[in-house]
């Protein structure tokens, strides 16, 4: 009678308490992130609903403007790849380094919600809104902590990013692709609130306002933005190259 082989039982790699606990705190602000989102696409849809305007009332239109804004749609990606990350890190915790296609979708993000702190802080802080149009304490956290929370990621956050420099074209892909979709959506909505032919989500691409200068004031204003950010994602891959020079793959089996 012969005696069957145990297979030993494979041990669970050991997190360290810097591993759970960034894991936890990436969760926690894709969490508030996406309170926000709902907390002021609610106030959104309940303020349309209640305009006496046939355009205001569209709620389809309404909620498809809200998602076509560039804060609402990096924030909304930062809480799905932070969320992703979190359980990544968790389910991983020997590997030394954040893949590939991770470390490519945190740069991305990281750099799209950066731009979205200066562009609105710089920009669009004192542009004046109907009396309740926003919930105050989500765009905080939306145009604000969002972005703070961003860059402390990418500034400490225990796993570094090294990336190629052409990660830097890659991150501009989703920008760009958004200005195109803005500018040809534009001119077939009719805008909810005032009824105009056309809606733009932001004032300086409104070649119909008088501030932007026209369409050369407009073309201006996205040259500049897509220089803005290039130049974070530039940094965004820099930081990360610099993160990794200085802790080599192993140091963290080593420690």
């Amino acid at each position: 009678m012969t005696q069957q082989a145990v297979a030993p039982a494979v041990a669970e790699p050991a997190r360290s308490p810097i591993d759970r606990a960034w894991a936890a705190a990436r969760v926690a602000v894709a969490a508030l992130i996406l309170i926000a989102v709902l907390a002021q696409l609610q106030r959104t849809l309940s303020n349309a609903a209640a305009m006496e305007t046939p355009h205001g009332s569209h709620l389809p239109t309404v909620a498809a403007n809200f998602f076509s804004f560039f804060t609402i749609e990096s924030n909304v990606a930062s809480a799905v790849v932070l969320l992703v990350a979190a359980v990544w890190t968790w389910r991983a915790a020997t590997a030394d380094r954040d893949p590939q296609w991770l470390a490519m979708l945190l740069a991305s993000v990281t750099t799209y919600m950066i731009v979205t702190g200066i562009v609105y802080n710089l920009l669009l802080r004192g542009v004046q809104l109907p009396q309740g149009a926003t919930v105050p304490w989500s765009n905080e956290i939306l145009h604000v902590i969002g972005p703070v929370a961003l860059l402390a990621d990418l500034l400490i956050a225990p796993r570094r990013r090294a990336l190629g420099w052409g990660a830097i074209a890659t991150i501009l892909v989703f920008p760009l692709a958004w200005v195109g979709y803005t500018m040809l959506r534009a001119n077939t909505v009719v805008a909810p609130a005032t009824g105009n032919a056309w809606w733009y989500p932001y004032p300086f691409l409104d070649p119909h306002s008088p501030t932007t200068g026209g369409a050369l004031g407009v073309a201006l204003y996205v040259v500049g933005i897509a220089a803005a950010i290039a130049l974070v994602a530039w940094a965004v891959v820099a930081i990360g190259r610099r993160r990794a020079a200085i802790a080599p793959i192993g140091a963290r089996q080593a420690a």
